[in-house]
């Protein structure tokens, strides 16, 4: 249920778990997170899913279970976001939930119009991950994140651009093409010019 296609240094990663609305079990993320810390190899990679939710996060049974608190969600942020290569998340549709860890970690987030962002992990008697908080108040300010994480809200694709959450919105026919539109000058740069201009946007 999660695919992954590498080709000329492109690694696209695509959550395929349409029919349950790509929430992840434990395996689904597990495997997640063996991909991103094995992707040092990539010089771009970009995180999608099939129909029409990108990912609402946590399986019900898995999260009753334990996996809304597991730490393979900081994990996977984590490798993603220590990537020297370009990571675009391409959100095929709504994002919710743990999910949002991962998309936070990319340098781009592109979106179609219909996307909606929700984060209930107050609601549902949790803590966010440590690091989804730092993010998202990075890129959205502090108020705007307390909107999402303890006001409950629902963003629209067109508040996420104003706010800076998402970089672009995207027509669905084009998304994938945008995606790797976006990677297309990482990947053919000399490694060590895009790693430097990286690091430099980071520091």
């Amino acid at each position: 249920m999660i695919e992954l296609d590498k080709t000329d240094g492109l690694w696209t990663v695509t959550i395929n778990r349409p029919d349950k609305a790509n929430s992840l079990t434990e395996a689904m993320l597990t495997e997640l997170v063996e991909i991103a810390e094995a992707a040092g190899a990539a010089r771009a990679l970009i995180l999608t899913g099939r129909g029409k939710v990108f990912s609402a996060g946590a399986d019900l049974e898995a999260a009753k279970a334990g996996l809304a608190v597991s730490p393979l969600w900081e994990r996977l942020s984590s490798a993603i976001a220590a990537l020297d290569g370009i990571t675009v998340a391409a959100l095929n549709g709504t994002l919710a939930g743990g999910a949002t860890g991962m998309v936070l970690a990319c340098d781009l987030r592109i979106a179609v119009p219909t996307a909606k962002f929700f984060y209930p992990v107050m609601k549902l008697g949790f803590l966010p991950q440590p690091s989804d908080v730092v993010r998202m108040k990075a890129l959205i300010g502090p108020a705007r994140t307390k909107l999402i994480l303890m006001g409950g809200q629902k963003i629209t694709a067109e508040d996420a651009l104003s706010f800076g959450l998402i970089d672009r919105i995207v027509e669905g026919e084009v998304l994938h093409e945008t995606a790797r539109a976006l990677a297309a000058d990482t990947i053919a740069a000399r490694p060590e010019i895009a790693h430097g201009i990286k690091a430099m946007c980071q520091s």
